[in-house]
């Protein structure tokens, strides 16, 4: 029996060279994504990579894409209610606009077990939406300046792409300015 010579591919210059996930399983979302994901009736190709995609600059070198391209889920408490923010991977939360959008008199950052109790996921593997608990989600309008962005799939090695418009619709988000000015 022979075996088949392996093909060689390579990255052109328009698609920066990756490293390559794991071949994708129905089981690489977190179940509680896979779920969110089959009531919703969305397809996404969730890829698993063997290192960890916890922080923005993990996951854009994992995917082989600009900062900005990747979606932080991010838990905040606004007089004492969580409510998650998505900002783009390059930028910063400006708690001060978020607590002006909300109304509100206090905006911190959550704890990890806040976070953990609110969506159902770990930080570093929040995905913008299939959440625990429904929450109040504010979505940064710098999203939607991609075509694709990469979100986190419910779990420390695993993320998806999707058209940012659909990802805010998905997440029941409103669109707001809420990103730290650049300094």
């Amino acid at each position: 029996m022979s075996t088949p010579e392996p093909t060689e591919t390579t990255a052109t210059e328009s698609t920066p060279a990756a490293p390559a996930p794991a071949p994708a399983q129905p089981s690489d979302a977190h179940p509680r994504f896979a779920a969110a994901l089959a009531e919703l009736g969305l397809q996404v190709e969730v890829r698993r990579f063997p290192d960890a995609t916890r922080t923005a600059a993990e996951a854009a070198a994992a995917v082989g894409c600009e900062l900005s391209e990747i979606v932080k889920s991010l838990v905040f408490t606004a007089d004492g209610v969580p409510v998650l923010v998505l900002m783009d991977g390059s930028s910063r939360v400006d708690v001060e606009l978020v607590r002006r959008e909300l109304g509100a008199q206090k905006v911190e950052r959550a704890d990890a077990a806040l976070v953990r109790e609110t969506t159902g996921y770990a930080i570093g593997g929040v995905p913008p939406f299939g959440h625990a608990t429904k929450t109040r989600v504010l979505a940064d309008r710098r999203l939607l300046d991609h075509a694709v962005v990469w979100a986190a799939a419910g779990t420390p090695h695993t993320v998806f792409p999707l058209d940012p418009k659909t990802l805010i619709a998905h997440a029941g988000a409103t669109v707001v300015d809420v990103r730290e000015p650049a300094k």
